[in-house]
């Protein structure tokens, strides 16, 4: 038994922090930027009081309407993040708590910008073991709360939202039929993190005021990794599978970067008709980006079954990842 999306769901903040928005804050401009990035603009949650279990829990409550079932009936959420409200309790309880799930377990999954791949392939697991039948999973960040903007390698990059899906048993042959997933702590790990605010470096008046608690990414090197990594596991997909650029319906991947996002098209052989890119408008919103890509293409009707996805990402640890979805 494999596990299917039965439902997606979206939600990003009304705010909206353009590229020119950025020049005033920074030595860039537009041009610059979209030409490195991709990027023209990124949505940012500007109510301090709302985090990213708000999202989250609005991604939810669209998730049980679009279904047509109630919180009861939700046996497991996991959140994808790594921008939690606080480090304990978890985000995916104060979602239980938003919707009213009394009968479900809830924990979060930090893999980065690879969370929701990672949280699905988990969530699967339950699905095809036979533990659960409706599984909820989400993925959301709220950068913009870790992001310095007197940093321009990083604060052009990254922006809010949540997306999510619904897990269910599949019908024969189709759902979740692919994962392989990654991680190399020994390369990645002292390239893309943030270092104040665990229990190795927790805050302190120096870790503010050396700015620990931003996120820091070198971005050479992690370009570098990511393009690798997501083209070789997108590639691999495609071998294990026996998928070949007609038989392939949509590529869905991490939206990092266009380059990024190109170099891996161009290595599946793939037009740009079957990538979805939506990076221009929200920029990159970690956990947030690949279900937020799942939910317009469905939201468009772009989905039919049979449909063969393939879903790459790749972030920080390293971890990278990449799965195979036919569309039920």
């Amino acid at each position: 038994m494999k596990a299917a999306i039965t439902a997606t769901a979206k939600y990003l903040p009304d705010g909206v922090m353009s590229n020119h928005d950025l020049e005033l804050m920074l030595e860039t401009n537009d041009e610059w930027i979209r030409s490195r990035t991709g990027i023209s603009e990124r949505r940012i949650m500007n109510d301090p009081d709302k985090a990213t279990s708000f999202m989250c829990g609005e991604v939810a409550k669209l998730l049980l309407a679009k279904r047509g079932i109630t919180a009861e009936d939700v046996e497991l959420i996991i959140i994808a993040t790594m921008t939690p409200d606080m480090l304990f309790p978890s985000t995916a309880c104060f979602v239980q708590s938003i919707i009213g799930a009394t009968k479900a377990w809830a924990f979060d999954l930090n893999a980065a910008c690879s969370g929701f791949i990672f949280a699905l392939n988990t969530a699967a697991k339950f699905i095809e073991s036979g533990a659960h039948k409706n599984v909820m999973v989400i993925g959301g960040d709220k950068m913009s709360s870790i992001v310095d903007y007197t940093d321009r390698s990083t604060s052009i990059l990254f922006g809010d939202g949540a997306a999510g899906v619904l897990l269910e048993p599949a019908r024969e042959g189709y759902g979740i039929l692919d994962a392989r997933l990654y991680s190399d702590g020994t390369n990645g790990k002292d390239h893309l993190l943030m270092t104040g605010g665990g229990s190795l470096h927790p805050a302190t008046h120096e870790t503010v005021e050396k700015r620990m608690h931003y996120i820091y990414q070198d971005g050479k090197q992690v370009f570098k990794a990511a393009v690798t990594a997501m083209a070789d596991t997108a590639a691999e997909i495609m071998h294990r599978n026996n998928l070949d650029a007609d038989t392939i319906s949509w590529l869905v991947p991490h939206q990092a970067n266009q380059r990024i996002i190109n170099a891996t098209a161009e290595r599946m052989g793939l037009s740009g008709e079957k990538v979805i890119s939506n990076i221009a408008h929200y920029g990159n919103t970690t956990a947030g980006t690949i279900p937020i890509c799942l939910a317009e293409l469905d939201e468009a009707q772009k989905l039919e079954t049979g449909s063969n996805l393939v879903l790459v990402s790749f972030g920080a640890g390293y971890t990278w990842g990449g799965m195979y979805i036919k569309w039920q």
